[in-house]
């Protein structure tokens, strides 16, 4: 069975020796300093997470995310510091703390932890996707397919833990007007 996406990066690939000596457009390096400004966000409101869950299964997800997001960070720095794109800020590493010690008015629940990781990762798929598409260098469009499928494979498996724990939240279902009810 042919794997379309594995098609499509083949073929691009076959193209990025082609156009790697052509300039960035502004639109993908505006793509590039947004990214990786929410890649850095992120990191930040992660290590909150870990800091804050005493939930053994959400920081374990969390800590994979931080792995992922650290390579992704490492990744679009290099290619940005290449290309000369400036960097945006970045916020300083959170300290580790005592999930215990934190007052309860202050402690994040781990539904709202989880919620939080689950938009951040939405957030930055919806970018990558973007920016992959607005792309005229092969070079950068694969560069955030390849961000955009670590970020949907990760997204399976918090989405996973969130309906194990009941965390997820559903929005209301839509019935047509004129539809049969469903049964109560």
């Amino acid at each position: 069975m042919v794997n379309i996406l594995e098609t499509v990066i083949d073929a691009m690939k076959s193209l990025t020796v082609q156009d790697e000596d052509q300039p960035l457009h502004v639109g993908e390096v505006m793509s590039c300093w947004i990214y990786l400004a929410g890649l850095e966000l992120a990191k930040v409101s992660v290590q909150s997470g870990i800091n804050t869950t005493t939930d053994d299964e959400l920081k374990a997800i969390l800590e994979e995310d931080m792995k992922l997001g650290t390579s992704q960070r490492e990744r679009l720095h290099d290619f940005m510091i290449k290309e000369g794109i400036p960097l945006p800020p970045a916020s300083e590493d959170m300290p580790i703390s005592d999930p215990k010690s934190i007052p309860l008015g202050v402690k994040l629940t781990d539904d709202v932890i989880a919620n939080e990781l689950s938009l951040k990762i939405v957030s930055l798929i919806m970018r990558s996707a973007g920016a992959a598409s607005e792309s005229i260098r092969t070079d950068v469009g694969l560069l955030f397919i390849q961000f955009q499928t670590e970020k949907f494979a990760f997204a399976t498996r918090l989405k996973h833990l969130m309906r194990k724990r009941g965390w997820i939240k559903v929005p209301p279902f839509y019935v047509p007007p004129g539809s049969p009810q469903p049964l109560s």
